[in-house]
């Protein structure tokens, strides 16, 4: 029986997984891991692969897709194991935490980053870690073998990894149970306007218009999407419904924190995710 008031841990997540994703999308990261030799023509893709999948060690294009989910195997095999040829993972690792540390000091600014309350965030967030599992949960498994930074601020990044990535695998447990594939998955998130826009999907996810076509019309087939591209009602209580269920599945963290702990975490997190969404850390057209 949890403790929590109702819908307390996703609302927690939800304003503690933008505090670890605005890096993907920031110059910093381009910067840091370009200057390593990764990127190019391709540098969202061949940048975003490498620091997602650097914890895992030099591994090639089946572990990333079967973790990732989401992705397709050939844009994942374009860049892997390729990329470990131009820099070691330790040294994206490395350029990956210069990137989030220069992007969290230019939008929330040195007095909040040095701020007591910031101390705060980490010691609640790295706490809720204490609860997490390694047992089938890969990409949580592999960065919570990672060291915990110094900095407060660096500290608190690394816990909303460990914490996002923690649900993340859960809910591809989700997923598959349902018998949703990477595509249909991708495609009903975005019909909830939480997603990734089409836009992006096709920049990031390596599925080609005829990917996104054919999964769309096994969508209609199975009465999850109408024709214009919205979610129908058995579509809307399928999503909630995968979405109660990694809720399930993630609760541990935040139970372990306690109703006070989620919180104050809840609170101190929504501030600086503000903070960045108000500054550009994020696409205007990203979401679907």
């Amino acid at each position: 029986m949890t403790s929590l008031p109702a819908g307390a841990a996703r609302r927690c997540h939800a304003f503690l997984n933008p505090y670890h994703s605005a890096q993907y999308f920031s110059p910093e990261i381009q910067r840091e891991v370009g200057a390593l030799g990764i990127g190019g023509t391709e540098s969202f893709g061949a940048v975003y692969l490498a620091g997602r999948a650097a914890a895992f060690g030099r591994v090639g294009p089946g572990v990333v897709t079967a973790s990732f989910f989401s992705f397709s195997h050939e844009l994942i095999s374009r860049h892997l194991p390729a990329v470990w040829d131009i820099a070691s993972p330790e040294d994206v690792l490395a350029a990956r935490l210069r990137a989030a540390d220069a992007l969290l000091r230019r939008l929330l600014g040195e007095e909040t980053v040095a701020s007591a309350e910031m101390a705060e965030a980490a010691e609640l967030a790295l706490r809720a870690t204490e609860a997490c599992d390694r047992s089938m949960r890969t990409l949580y498994a592999a960065h919570a073998d990672l060291p915990v930074p110094d900095a407060p601020h660096l500290a608190l990044w690394h816990a909303t990894t460990l914490l996002r990535e923690y649900r993340g695998d859960g809910h591809l447990m989700v997923l598959v149970q349902a018998g949703i594939d990477p595509i249909e998955a991708v495609l009903t998130h975005s019909a909830t306007g939480k997603g990734m826009s089409h836009k992006w999907l096709l920049r990031t996810r390596g599925w080609s218009e005829d990917d996104l076509a054919a999964g769309r019309e096994r969508l209609l087939d199975r009465g999850l999407l109408n024709t214009d591209g919205t979610l129908t009602r058995a579509g809307v209580d399928l999503r909630e419904e995968l979405e109660d269920a990694t809720d399930r599945l993630d609760r541990a963290p935040y139970e372990h924190l306690g109703a006070a702990g989620v919180a104050r975490l809840t609170e101190l997190a929504q501030r600086y995710t503000t903070t960045l969404v108000e500054g550009g850390a994020f696409p205007s057209d990203l979401r679907g």
